[in-house]
């Protein structure tokens, strides 16, 4: 475990020197080779991490400073064998204190099974085989690769490719490996037989805490469709929740070689492959543009069980994150489609987007979200927005500059932040102290209910959130604003409700637009 609260500035993994007049790297620095011992740095942390994951020890890193601590060079010793990342502005906040608490966090005394063990194995690794029909072409996670070659691994790389075996070091049960796949037989003339079944086996083998070692192999099975003409059955098994985390992975993961620009130029034109190969139109004409409904996700298509770690009760507020992470457009619109919104919401995100961020905290964004499941990275690519108002109970609503209102509550979740918003007439009549009256406890409720639901969003959260309460106008309004669609704008003329947000970005309509004028052309 490493605790770190300032850069290296000696020796091989030094971020920056030890002089006054030299200041530590930024992105325009990075980008100019203008960072005279990143290059240097990287190849050190690079070479330990190796060395580390070769002998199946972990590095955790919590780093707490206001300035940058060099997380950018020293991830790849966390990435590589497993460990865990913690980034916090100092070791006195809540951040670390109980982030490092729940790394050590064991099962309750009275669990079904291994009752009073720490939530953690060690010297993990994961094999993949598959029938010759299709190969593997790499995982992306907190993984390293065990360069283990054989018929069933593809030349096409995706992440960590070239091995059908990773190790992963330690994990918990939160880690999650994403593994990507190439069809092999796609010509012509190497049709399937009919019936033609598939086969994935997943050989998981690690250390538990109590010394002993457990191996775990899963097998799938699936049917092959082999009519090209005909995607609907494709279309019918289309997980956008998966592709959607899948898409980010893989863009995220490129970010470490290539640039920004190029990556969301590839984002979009996947989108327009996606949508012309599966949406119903005619060419050359955007109004008849549908997608079917295999792509579009309604909320009643998300009623489901959703657990926390300690409890096998549905819990509600978390419904409701699942349910308000769903971009639900207005019934003139088109039929809402949840993987195309949600790389909408990818592009502007922190791990595609530099601005107002340093290089340690994009390289902190990133590594979260390669190894965290699938609930977790929707929430950080497209929040959650729950408002609280007099009219009812909490309601999801859209991740839109229309949903902020002077008469209501937000809240927030962007897993990394769990933001309270108070609008303007909520803040005021709480600074004129209204909710301290025995005639406005209705007001009280109103004002503790966001809040008591933001701690139990943190209770079950790793690694622990910050946690925000902000006013509308005020500066830190800023967390919320800064993921709204800025569908009202200072260029909007309409007087539509809400808050208007001065950017030159695009709105989610305007990009949907341009999208399904792409997808359609001849």
């Amino acid at each position: 475990m490493t605790f770190t609260g300032g850069p290296c500035t000696a020796g091989p993994g030094m971020i920056v020197g030890r002089g006054k007049s030299e200041s530590i790297r930024s992105h325009a620095d990075l980008q100019k080779n203008a960072a005279p011992h990143h290059k240097a740095a990287v190849a050190f942390y690079t070479g330990l991490a190796e060395r580390a994951a070769a002998a199946t020890h972990l590095v955790d890193i919590f780093a707490c400073s206001l300035d940058q601590v060099g997380l950018l060079e020293m991830k790849v010793c966390a990435e590589k064998t497993g460990g865990l990342i913690v980034l916090g502005d100092s070791f006195g906040q809540s951040v670390f204190k109980e982030s490092f608490r729940r790394v050590l966090r064991r099962n309750p005394d009275d669990a079904a099974i291994d009752a009073g063990e720490l939530q953690m194995g060690f010297g993990a690794t994961v094999e993949v085989k598959t029938s010759r029909e299709f190969k593997v072409a790499g995982a992306i996670g907190p993984c390293s690769s065990l360069k283990k070659t054989g018929p069933s691994v593809s030349e096409t790389e995706i992440g960590v490719g070239g091995t059908s075996a990773w190790s992963l070091g330690g994990v918990d049960p939160a880690t999650t490996l994403a593994v990507y796949f190439e069809v092999t037989n796609a010509e012509a003339n190497a049709k399937l037989a009919p019936g033609k079944r598939r086969f994935i086996q997943f050989v998981t083998m690690y250390q538990h805490t109590n010394g002993r070692t457990r191996l775990r192999t899963t097998t799938l099975c699936g049917a092959w469709h082999s009519d090209p003409a005909d995607a609907a059955p494709i279309g019918r098994s289309f997980d956008q929740e998966a592709a959607a985390v899948l898409m980010a992975r893989i863009a995220t993961f490129r970010t470490a070689t290539e640039e920004v620009a190029d990556i969301l130029r590839w984002v979009d034109r996947s989108l327009i492959r996606l949508a012309a190969k599966f949406a119903d139109y005619r060419k050359d004409d955007p109004n008849s543009f549908r997608l079917s409904p295999e792509f579009s996700i309604y909320p009643q298509f998300m009623v489901r069980k959703h657990c926390s770690r300690d409890s096998e009760k549905p819990s509600t507020l978390i419904y409701l994150q699942i349910l308000s992470s769903f971009y639900l457009m207005p019934e003139t619109f088109l039929p809402p489609a949840f993987f195309i919104f949600s790389q909408f919401h990818l592009r502007r995100s922190q791990f595609l987007q530099l601005f107002n961020t340093s290089p340690d905290e994009c390289a902190y964004y990133r590594s979260v979200l390669v190894r965290e499941n699938t609930t977790n990275s929707l929430v950080m690519i497209q929040p959650s927005l729950l408002s609280y108002s007099f009219q009812g109970p909490p309601q999801p609503v859209l991740l839109d500059s229309s949903s902020v209102s002077s008469d209501t509550i937000l809240l927030l979740d962007t897993f990394f932040h769990v933001v309270v918003f108070h609008g303007e007439k909520m803040s005021m009549w709480r600074d004129q102290k209204y909710h301290e009256h025995e005639e406005h406890k209705h007001f009280a409720d109103l004002l503790m209910a966001p809040q008591a639901d933001a701690q139990r969003i943190m209770d079950h959260r790793f690694p622990v959130p910050r946690f925000i309460v902000c006013d509308q106008h005020k500066s830190e309004s800023r967390f919320v604003i800064a993921k709204l669609n800025p569908s009202v704008t200072h260029n909007t003329s309409d007087g539509s409700a809400g808050a208007r947000i001065f950017t030159d970005d695009v709105s989610l309509r305007v990009f949907m637009e341009h999208l399904m004028k792409l997808a359609v052309q001849s």
